[in-house]
């Protein structure tokens, strides 16, 4: 076994890995106003932790796949060893969920529940219709609802759970259209696979349609302010639009990465829409 400390750090996808953080903070946040605190501050840690081992974990069980489809990824490219890339996933999968007991006991549950799910999630539910694209889309809402928690309100983090779940939802089918000939070649049962990826695509851009419908409906109903539908209507709903557009009319296979890494950069400028309209 050997590994590379770069290649370690690159198992866990640090971006994802601050904007997952960043929701934690954004979902305490909206509980009226927190301000920085140790238990923000741990709850991100925690959290943290427990998204970076999953994605460790998930590498794992994808090596497969990747040795295909991302040969550059730190197992198939040869600087991590399977072996101590599910070692590096044990230990902070185990280190963030031992964190969390320090908050409270439903947070404690959260993370407990949210680390043995991406287990499943890279093992089984990733390969399967939908599941997989389910799965992954819960875990990021419940970033948000675990910052809620973890300073003992979650109600207010309703709509940016929602509006995670759905990001999260059409960003996930796009990346299985990309991927689809090395998710074939691993006898994976996606929406591409199983039924084509003009109809995903078709999947994908109802459900930014609907994102699009849901983020004018806190501002209707006063739960934010002005800032947010401005910030929301001109970074994130025409960004939506347009991917729609691209979408719908035969996209080449190989600038979906692209949008995938768009809707990603999108995803912050959401998160700072809803800061704005909390505080407004």
């Amino acid at each position: 076994m050997s590994f590379e400390f770069s290649g370690l750090l690159a198992l866990t996808r640090p971006v994802n890995v601050l904007l997952g953080a960043a929701s934690i903070a954004v979902g305490a946040w909206l509980t009226a106003g927190v301000q920085w605190s140790a238990e923000l501050g741990l709850a991100c840690l925690s959290g943290a932790l427990v998204m970076a081992g999953g994605n460790c974990i998930n590498d794992y069980f994808d090596a497969e796949i990747d040795a295909v489809n991302k040969p550059f990824r730190p197992i198939p490219a040869g600087r991590v060893s399977a072996g101590y890339a599910v070692s590096w996933a044990s230990i902070l999968l185990v280190l963030g969920v031992f964190l969390s007991i320090f908050l409270n006991w439903t947070a404690f549950v959260l993370a407990l529940s949210v680390a043995l799910g991406l287990v499943l999630y890279g093992w089984r539910l990733k390969r399967s219709f939908l599941l997989g694209n389910l799965a992954v889309s819960l875990f990021s809402a419940i970033a948000f609802v675990y910052g809620g928690v973890a300073v003992g309100r979650w109600q207010l983090t309703f709509f940016p759970a929602c509006f995670a779940f759905l990001f999260h939802l059409g960003r996930e089918i796009i990346k299985d259209v990309a991927d689809r000939d090395a998710d074939r070649v691993a006898a994976a049962r996606t929406l591409p696979i199983l039924h084509g990826p003009e109809k995903a695509l078709v999947l994908a851009s109802t459900v930014f349609a609907a994102l699009i419908c849901l983020t004018f409906v806190p501002y209707a109903l006063d739960v934010y302010g002005r800032s947010y539908l401005v910030v929301v209507v001109t970074g994130v709903d025409l960004v939506l639009v347009g991917i729609i557009y691209f979408l719908l009319n035969d996209p080449p296979v190989a600038t979906l990465n692209r949008v995938s890494t768009i809707l990603k950069i999108d995803m912050l400028v959401g998160l700072f829409a809803i800061y704005l309209g909390s505080k407004s």
